[in-house]
């Protein structure tokens, strides 16, 4: 490092805030790579007597700084807090795990118990998981108070690995007379989906201690929900629960509603964009009546809750004097409905805890039918859901792996094991009309060898519409296992060199209808985005790659997926993946 480098690192840890057990480099943009960029800090480290926190925020370590950070850790027994979000900005994902060891493992030595650990806003996705799981597993963790871990990528494998982790610390802690007693959990944007919720629903039924639990955005849907309900049942200390952006519909909403009518200490409820609709919201509903007396905030905006539900909702807090906010903002009240709501607070002295109500959807006068409409589109929803549970059950397709972890054979190994029993065998076809209609990596891969030539024939590929939505439907079952990444890649790859090819079709205008598709651009007419962006970030960051991909358009996709937006925070690694490719072409 330069003198005049090393100078002005000085000048900026001179200013460096500390006091109340407290050492911060919060914010400072460091850089640092090598043992030498890191001496100013571990000098800090090393003459800060007492640190019970560490503050590393915005700023970016690498491998060998980090080992000779943690081995000035080492003798660091008092410190308690561990506030490490978004300190790896610009390293690889494969940097970050051996960082982290070397972090916990020092940890670990200097013998220090823990109260807090946030590594939130680092994208390091389940391999990140694996570099802090001893750690979680250790005696410093044992005393863990709040855990966070929001906008990290960790995906369902991570989700797992993450809930192993934690039960195996319960499990050990409990050993010593002193069960963890984890307070606060934070896993937003993390990708969780049902299988990943589940899991850590296992670990809070045995912790038991939770007091908020703030998971939005992760693409769970009622099978999970339900499970997180089951879970909170067991944890009567509850005073936050966030779950805004995920999937509840009324089996989840239902589900969550039991386990409200259970608890006594909840102050905020976020369901917000939870998609509980208006059966679901009359449950949650019946749950604010009977008890809840602490209930502060109960948000339930944009859930496509018709008016009389809403109207129910509004009765339900006639007694919640503790009652500060009321959010029923974008659902389907009407003119009529909303002025009824505010009739309603008003005549309980509680006008000023509604919330706006500015993007309402105006009342739907075939509510009746839109029930109906739901119900079906819920069983049908079940029914793909089970065929899938059963798809996954087929002995040959699972084996067990360590830490309880199951891991999905793709049909290369399963021919690789049986050679000679053809997939085709355990397996019915499908169709490309199954296939698009309830889309899955299983059905993908049950099209055969000619699932490309049977989706493109069935395309008509100089529509622009048709093609967006085709290769939407194909790039949201994208996984990383290689085999469904591989059908995904050719697929989409016969497909939009079909698409571009023809002298008919609008490039320009397939951008453009693929951005407000994916919620990155708005449009005049009222169109829903996709409600995951990870398998279509990941489809197009093979496909930018490819000859036929048009290069005038990668700037234009640059400067969207530049832009704040938060569907893309919560594909973060993707994302990142997507502009590294971008900016190299």
């Amino acid at each position: 490092m330069a003198s005049e480098d090393i100078s002005k690192l000085a000048e900026s840890l001179a200013k460096t805030q500390v006091g109340g057990g407290q050492l911060s480099f919060k914010g400072k943009s460091l850089k640092l790579n090598t043992a030498e960029d890191a001496e100013e800090v571990i000098k800090e480290i090393e003459e800060f007597d007492g640190m019970e926190a560490l503050r590393l925020e915005g700023n970016t370590v690498g491998v060998e700084a980090a080992k000779v950070i943690a081995k000035a850790l080492e003798k660091k027994p008092e410190l308690k807090r561990c506030h490490w979000s978004d300190m790896f900005t610009g390293r690889l994902r494969s940097e970050i795990p051996a960082a982290l060891i070397s972090l916990g493992e020092a940890l670990v030595s200097a013998g220090c118990q823990l109260v807090e650990l946030d590594l939130s806003d680092n994208a390091f996705g389940p391999d990140g998981v694996r570099g802090f799981e001893a750690l979680l597993k250790s005696p410093a963790c044992f005393t863990l108070q709040e855990l966070k871990l929001n906008n990290c990528g960790m995906g369902i494998g991570g989700g797992k690995i993450l809930a192993g982790a934690l039960q195996e610390c319960h499990r050990k802690s409990n050993g010593q007379g002193k069960p963890l007693a984890l307070k606060v959990f934070v896993a937003g944007r993390n990708r969780l989906e049902n299988d990943g919720a589940t899991a850590l629903a296992e670990a809070f039924r045995i912790i038991g201690t939770l007091e908020e639990v703030h998971m939005p955005q992760n693409g769970i849907n009622h099978p999970g929900i339900t499970a997180l309900a089951q879970a909170f049942a067991l944890n009567p200390l509850l005073r936050v629960i966030n779950l805004n952006d995920n999937t509840f519909t009324e089996k989840g909403a239902v589900a969550m509603a039991e386990t409200l009518k259970k608890l006594r200490q909840v102050e905020v409820i976020n369901f917000g964009d939870c998609l509980v609709r208006s059966k679901g919201a009359v449950a949650i509903a019946d749950a604010v009546k009977e008890g809840l007396h602490k209930l502060k905030e109960l948000n339930l905006s944009f859930c496509e809750i018709k008016r009389d539900a809403a109207l129910i909702i509004t009765e339900a807090t006639e007694d919640k004097s503790e009652l500060e906010k009321l959010d029923l903002n974008g659902n389907c009240l009407g003119e009529e409905g909303c002025e009824q709501i505010q009739e309603i607070l008003e005549s309980f002295n509680m006008a000023e805890v509604l919330g706006s109500l500015s993007d309402d959807e105006g009342d739907d006068d075939d509510d009746e039918e839109d029930e109906d409409e739901e119900e079906d589109e819920e069983e049908e929803e079940d029914e793909v859901e089970e065929e899938e549970e059963e798809e996954e059950e087929e002995p040959p397709q699972v084996q067990e792996r360590g830490q309880g972890e199951q891991e999905l054979m793709t049909p290369k190994k399963i021919l690789d094991t049986h050679e000679s029993t053809p997939v085709s065998s355990t397996l019915p076809p499908v169709d490309v009309g199954t296939f698009l209609a309830f889309p899955s990596p299983e059905k993908l891969l049950r099209l055969g060898p000619k699932c490309s030539a049977l989706i493109v024939q069935q395309t008509d590929t100089s529509d622009v519409e048709k093609v967006v939505m085709v290769f939407l439907k194909i790039s949201s079952v994208f996984k990383d296992e290689t085999m469904v990444k591989t059908v995904v890649h050719e697929t989409t790859d016969v497909l939009m060199r079909e698409a571009f090819s023809s002298a008919t079709f609008n490039s320009d205008a397939f951008i453009t209808s693929l951005l407000i598709h994916m919620g990155l651009l708005k449009s005049e007419e009222k169109i829903k985005a996709v409600q995951s962006l990870y398998g279509p970030l990941m489809t197009l960051n093979h496909m930018v790659q490819q000859d036929y991909f048009p290069k005038s358009l990668v700037p234009v996709l640059l400067a969207f997926v530049t832009k704040p937006n938060r569907a893309l925070d919560s594909c973060s690694v993707a994302r990142h993946l997507l502009l590294q490719t971008l900016h190299q072409l």
